[in-house]
């Protein structure tokens, strides 16, 4: 096997696709990232751009930036050439395309996708394959200088931080009596699309030329090609980043106008675009700190949304990532919102209708990964009667489903058939998969049967690429036994 021997040469070997050392190629991009977290620590710049020009030229970040865009939900989805790479014959000679000199991005391809709320159509700009690349290269470069400059109260697109890290923080700042009673919801308008090219050109830290290419790329929609202007397209790969840095230092500008332990109150959390900042009063989140925030918006082309930005009582509350946050008789809880629920019970509700010609263990098999991503998303806050809602729901809706495809059976007939009993319930949802001559029972997902726990909080300062961090994020890693997928699902002899 050949050997990336170090990490900022570039292997002109023809290596096979299989017989690349992807641990050694990550410990190299890891290694030279880790020295981009110290120059950046240390305010040394040009050593920052010296290590990223090695980083993009390297052979191990090329390697694995190809096997990101091959590899995630976007790989099957062609740009504006129709090209996707699939055999390992064009994943190698994809990682040798990857070069700086000559490099020419194409337009974006242009897509609608309808809005979950709102059932507007949001614009989505699909990179071809090479450009998809390009930009993974250089967010492996970019990342480590986000991370260590970017906000502690930022949460979103940032890795090893989740919508639970945002949540927790806000219970920490509004769960106290002293807390503040006020909270302004920020909503930027189209926050990709009109972020302004001469600021993010003049602040990034990156090779401006790559991207400046980018930005300016233009789109194809349908056969019309269109320029741009502003924005980082929605469907890059490093456009959560540009997004990321345009929007860091809000943190910095509120401590500056209201300092830790001020009578004002003031406290941001940030998930990628979205934001709330609490306040001792409404006139503070009037009067001051939203002419701030538009201040400082509009240095970056942005501007919030008169119609969606908001300043609410938290006796009232107010829904934030899926989360309503509400203070009860002054007790703060954090519940799904009643959208979050109405949405779980709709894609239940559409995947049956689209079953009737399935058994019940293809129906099982359709709807868990659908409750149990719900579940593992809302297990942090208080959802113990949520879930059992959402249960009573699940077990109708799947004995409308029964009766739908008996409708000559009787009641007692389907719940013996469907219905059998597991775990000390009587009724649960039962049916088998895999082959005639080797099935196996396979269960409905309890969703109350999920414990609720609460969310420890990561530390501001955690940075995931300084090698000093390892062991902190180890210790958050959550410890799961090796166990076969059969033993999940409760394995039987049964015909």
């Amino acid at each position: 096997m050949t050997e990336l021997k170090s990490s900022g040469a570039a292997s002109r070997g023809n290596v096979a696709w299989d017989q690349i050392d992807w641990q050694q190629a990550t410990m190299n991009v890891r290694r030279l990232q880790a020295r981009i977290v110290k120059a950046t620590h240390e305010g040394r710049w040009n050593k920052v751009r010296a290590l990223q020009r090695l980083l993009t030229h390297s052979y191990s970040g090329k390697a694995l930036a190809v096997k990101r865009v091959t590899e995630n939900k976007g790989k099957r989805t062609p740009g504006v050439d129709g090209e996707t790479w699939s055999t390992p014959r064009q994943k190698v000679a994809a990682i040798h395309r990857l070069r700086q000199r000559g490099y020419r991005p194409r337009p974006l391809r242009r897509v609608y996708i309808p809005k979950k709320q709102s059932g507007k159509m949001r614009p989505l700009s699909i990179p071809t394959m090479t450009d998809r690349a390009m930009q993974a290269l250089y967010l492996l470069a970019l990342a480590p200088v986000a991370e260590t400059t970017g906000d502690g109260a930022s949460y979103g697109f940032r890795p090893k931080r989740s919508t639970a890290d945002a949540m927790q923080r806000c219970h920490n700042v509004l769960s106290r009596r002293t807390s503040a009673k006020w909270v302004l919801e920020g909503d930027i308008h189209s926050c990709f699309d009109r972020i302004s090219h001469e600021w993010l050109l003049g602040k990034v830290p990156m090779d401006r030329s790559i991207l400046r290419k980018w930005l300016k790329a233009g789109f194809m929609d349908g056969r019309t090609l269109y320029p741009s202007d502003d924005g980082a397209p929605q469907g890059g790969i490093i456009s959560p980043t540009l997004a990321n840095l345009a929007l860091d230092g809000l943190q910095a500008l509120l401590w500056q106008h209201f300092p830790y332990r001020s009578h004002q109150k003031v406290n941001l959390v940030r998930y990628a675009d979205d934001f709330i900042i609490t306040g001792a009063s409404r006139e503070v989140l009037e009067q001051r700190v939203r002419p701030l925030i538009e201040e400082f918006l509009a240095e970056r082309g942005l501007e919030l949304s008169p119609d969606k930005t908001v300043i609410t009582h938290i006796d009232d509350g107010f829904d934030f990532l899926g989360q309503n946050v509400r203070m009860y008789r002054g007790k703060l809880l954090i519940k799904p919102s009643q959208a979050s629920r109405q949405s779980i019970m709709r894609q239940v509700r559409a995947i049956l209708r689209t079953s009737g010609h399935l058994t019940a263990g293809d129906v099982i098999r359709r709807l868990n990964p659908v409750l149990r991503g719900w579940a593992q998303y809302h297990r942090h806050v208080a959802s113990s009667e949520t879930f059992k809602a959402i249960d009573h729901h699940l077990w109708h809706s799947l004995f409308r489903w029964a009766r739908r495809r008996h409708p000559g059976r009787s009641a007692q007939w389907i719940l013996a058939r469907y219905f059998r009993p597991h775990g000390g319930r009587r009724h649960v949802f039962t049916g088998t998969a895999g082959l005639p001559d080797a099935p196996w029972v396979v269960r409905i997902y309890l969703v109350p049967s999920l414990p609720i726990r609460r969310h420890v909080l990561v530390r501001k300062v955690a940075n995931p690429f300084d090698p000093t961090w390892d062991a902190y994020f180890d210790a958050r890693r959550p410890r799961r036994s090796v166990v076969s997928p059969r033993s999940l699902i409760g394995v039987v002899a049964e015909a």
